[in-house]
Order: structure tokens, then sequence, then C-alpha cells
């Protein structure tokens, strides 16, 4: 934040100053009159100020970039001229010695081929690639051992104003770096596609197309992001976002583990409903998650909700937004059965439904 406000002297500073000065008195007789002479040495008080010392980036980067990865992928497509394919550039980071690496989904979905590139030139052919769309994460495997993995950091730790470093294969042009600070913390964003990311970072550190994928890391050379999402728009500067290694690490264990994100669900759309839209619709209340839609035999058809029902809480806990429900449900597990409080018109009522498995 910068402060502003007006320089100014005033004569009762004068007072201070001259109480600082210290008299250093040293006393001496000449001849026989015993006279006296007083030597008198004025100093000034220092007053220190708190000095910025320069970050060494250099060591930095020097440590995380053998982790760092460029990733290949050729996508196929199709024209009114024929089929065709796409070779496109991306990042990544070795999480697990033993050829596991992660990126973006967007990064390597659709791709025909996925080649990872390490920092020492050696190229592999990617043996298997698990994704999950909703978090945009992927973990590649790879036949290579004894890789320099990367160390992971505390996300939940990070302040405004934190420096960080985002590394990655900026452009297709080989790996670079770029500096800046964190922004903000625990940011939404919600893609082209409609798809919502959650528990992000916020940078002002160049995040340029090829840098997805790669590291958000901080001066101790510690992963606590995946750079992910850059907004581009006339009159937007520095607004890059990253997702946190907070959210990140649980998904990517599952990725490892099961090859797929076991992900709960209620079976519905939902909106958001604030003062507009309660007065727009005719609602009860003003906040909570409106149905806009309900899949035939899901969880939510199944309790007998519907397009138009409001849901205002889940086992207790209030849901203000669409994407706060999202959060609340990505807390349970796929068969577990919650109470969903809800309004239908100017009815309140509470209905158990059980959560199936998201696809």
């Amino acid at each position: 934040m910068q402060m502003r406000g007006k320089w100014f002297k005033s004569k009762k500073m004068i007072l201070p100053l001259a109480m600082a000065a210290v008299a250093l008195v040293s006393g001496c007789t000449s001849g026989s009159a015993g006279l006296t002479v007083t030597k008198t040495v004025t100093t000034t008080a220092q007053v220190t100020t708190p000095v910025m010392t320069m970050t060494d980036f250099t060591s930095v980067i020097a440590a995380v970039r053998p982790s760092v990865v460029a990733i290949t992928t050729e996508v196929p497509g199709y024209s009114i001229f024929g089929a065709y394919t796409q070779e496109q550039a991306g990042s990544g980071w070795i999480i697990d010695a033993n050829g596991l690496v992660v990126t973006n989904n967007h990064v390597v979905e659709g791709a025909s081929s996925v080649t990872v590139t390490l920092e020492d030139g050696r190229a592999f052919a990617a043996q298997a690639v698990y994704s999950d769309a909703y978090s945009d994460l992927a973990v590649i495997k790879i036949n290579a051992q004894n890789l320099p993995a990367a160390k992971l950091g505390d996300s939940s730790s990070l302040r405004v104003g934190d420096w960080v470093v985002a590394i990655g294969n900026s452009l297709g042009l080989g790996i670079s770096a770029t500096k800046g600070i964190v922004s903000a913390t625990g940011v939404s964003v919600t893609e082209s596609t409609g798809n919502t990311l959650y528990n992000l970072i916020q940078t002002d550190a160049a995040i340029n197309p090829g840098n997805s994928g790669g590291p958000l890391v901080n001066l101790a050379g510690e992963v606590i992001g995946i750079n992910s999402v850059k907004i581009s728009d006339v009159g937007v500067e520095g607004m890059g976002y990253a997702i946190s290694i907070e959210e990140a690490y649980p998904i990517l264990q599952q990725l490892v583990s099961n090859g797929h994100i076991s992900r709960p669900d209620m079976g519905a759309n939902f909106y958001t409903v604030n003062q507009a839209i309660a007065s727009l619709y005719g609602l009860a209340v003003s906040q909570g998650a409106l149905i806009t839609q309900v899949t035939s035999n899901g969880p939510a058809d199944t309790a007998g909700l519907r397009a138009g029902d409001v849901i205002t809480a889940v086992d207790g806990t209030v849901v203000m937004t669409a994407d706060g429900l999202q959060l609340l449900l990505q807390s349970y597990k796929v068969g577990q059965q919650v109470q969903v409080t809800y309004y239908r018109g100017s009815s309140k009522q509470t209905i158990s439904v059980t959560l199936a498995e998201a696809y």
C-alpha cells in the first residue's frame, strides 16, 4: 500500500534533537591559578533506518531449475482440409525421483503423444498420463530414475508481498524464470470452459504461454504453486495465477495412487443467489445455491430436489454461494449421505442426499 502524506518541519523538533546531544567533559589545571578548562564535544544521535537487502534470485533458480522440465505434445486436429497435428509446449516439474512429473491438465489434454525434456537435454516419451480436468492437474510417468525432485513448500503460510519465482518453458523457447510477489491468496477463477479453479495464488510474476504446469517457488527454492492461468485482456497487467500446493497435493496423491480422482457429486448445476437474483426470481432467501438443472436419476433427482430449489446448508454448514457449495461437497466422500437444507418457494425443508461419483 502506498502511503501518501506531507513531509514538514516543526520547531518542536528542535528540543528532542538538542537533548540528543551528548556533552563529554574532561577537567585539567593550568598553572597556579587553578584555571579549569572545560572541553565540550557535541555528537548527534544516530538514527538507523531499515535497509532492503538485495534478494539472491540466482541461487533460488539454480536450486530449482534441474527439477523443471519442458513438455511437448502433439494434438490431432481436423479442418476442412483434413486431419493435421498441432505441436504445443508446456512446462512441468519433477515431484518424484522415479519419473513422476507434475503439470496442468490443459497441457496434456487431447494429446496423442507427450514428450518430457529434462534440464540436461534428455527426452522421454510419456509412459502414462493421469489427469483431472476439474482441478487442471496432471501427472506424467516417464521411464527414468534418480531424477532431481523438487522440494515442496507450505503455501498456507504465504503472505501478500512475499517474493516468488515462476519457472518454465516460456513460449516454448526453453526454461526461463520471472520474479514477482504474491498479490493475493485464496482466489477463485472461472476459466473460459466454465470450470472454476479454487484456492489460487495470484502473482505479478509473468506467466506466459508455455509456463503452464511449471513451478511457482518461494525464496527457499520450494514449490508452493503450479502455474496455471493468466488473465489476458486490454488494460490488464500482472494477473497470473498458480494452483496452491496445499490444494494440489492431495489431488496429485490420488492421481498417482488411483490414476483418477474420485470426486463426490450431487448431480445438479448451481447458481449463486444474491439480492438481485432473489428479487428477479422471487426467492425467499438472498443467499445460497440455486439449483438450475438436475441430472436425471442423479443423487439430487433421486432425493427429490428439483430446479428452482435453493440450498442454504449442508449438514448444518451454511451455504452462501454456488462455489461455496461445490467446495463443501469436496470435503465428503463418494457414497456418503448428507443432510441438505433448502427452500422451495417460502417453505424451508431438509432432505437426505447420497453423494455419487462425479463424471
